[in-house]
């Protein structure tokens, strides 16, 4: 998927230098970079909740809305992405 992302030049220009050492994509290298830190962090969650003994729940892994309000109503189809990016383009403009 394509997609367009605000990142401090400062940032970019290291992320553009660690993909070249590790003779990667700059898209691999940032894909690989979440992968690793949700990783990390489910695993995290996963030892503290066995330490703790307690099972670990998904809903743990994920931050949750408990807020009020519901489904904007400009996604027409909550079960489409296109309509959820349609949603959110509409509400930059």
């Amino acid at each position: 998927m394509r997609t367009t992302l605000d990142i401090d030049d400062e940032l970019l220009q290291q992320a553009k230098q660690a993909a070249v050492r590790g003779r990667v994509s700059l898209t691999r290298f940032i894909e690989e970079s979440l992968s690793a830190r949700f990783i990390r962090e489910g695993l995290d969650a996963a030892r503290r909740h066995a330490e703790e003994g307690n099972a670990l729940q998904f809903r743990d892994l994920l931050p949750v809305f408990a807020g009020k309000g519901g489904m904007q109503t400009t996604i027409r189809n909550p079960g489409s992405l296109e309509s959820v990016l349609d949603a959110i383009d509409e509400m930059d403009a």
